[in-house]
């Protein structure tokens, strides 16, 4: 049965996680390291890890496998649930997937030796939008229907 692992810490797309699991009646688990309130929705587990580094990430990988979503940000776990027969989303709706998830991390490791050499290198990247969000909307139900079929 497919279930849904939100690397919560930092996702803008815990809400439409929720409706749209709702809507299929998906198992989510919103895993985080606290400060996030709780869903009432029955659906929805909160699953706090302890903190440190990457432990969320490495509980989601442990469970995430074949028929899952995992919606993340995060290009190493997106790497090893991909590796585990997991569909990957980022919160802007782009999947990673076997085919793209390695350049993915390549381009991750190169901007970040990029911006270690440049200690004066200022900002971050796009800010979150409207069209991300739609988007993700989109992403998601595709995913979810293709796993129900």
């Amino acid at each position: 049965m497919t279930a849904i692992y939100v690397d919560a810490d930092a996702c803008p797309v815990k809400a439409e996680v929720e409706r749209v699991a709702t809507r299929h009646k998906v198992q989510v688990f919103v895993v985080s390291n606290g400060g996030l309130r709780p869903s009432q929705n029955p659906l929805v587990e909160h699953v706090i890890v302890p903190e440190g580094p990457d432990v969320a990430d490495m509980w989601i990988a442990d469970r995430a496998g074949t028929g899952d979503v995992v919606v993340t940000g995060d290009i190493p776990l997106a790497a090893k649930v991909v590796d585990a027969g997991a569909k990957v989303l980022k919160h802007n709706g782009e999947a990673l997937t076997a085919q793209n998830v390695k350049e993915a991390l390549a381009m991750r490791d190169l901007m970040a030796d990029l911006r270690s050499a440049d200690p004066f290198r200022q900002g971050g990247g796009k800010g979150f939008t409207k069209a991300d969000r739609s988007r993700f909307l989109d992403s998601l139900e595709r995913v979810l229907r293709a796993a129900k079929a």
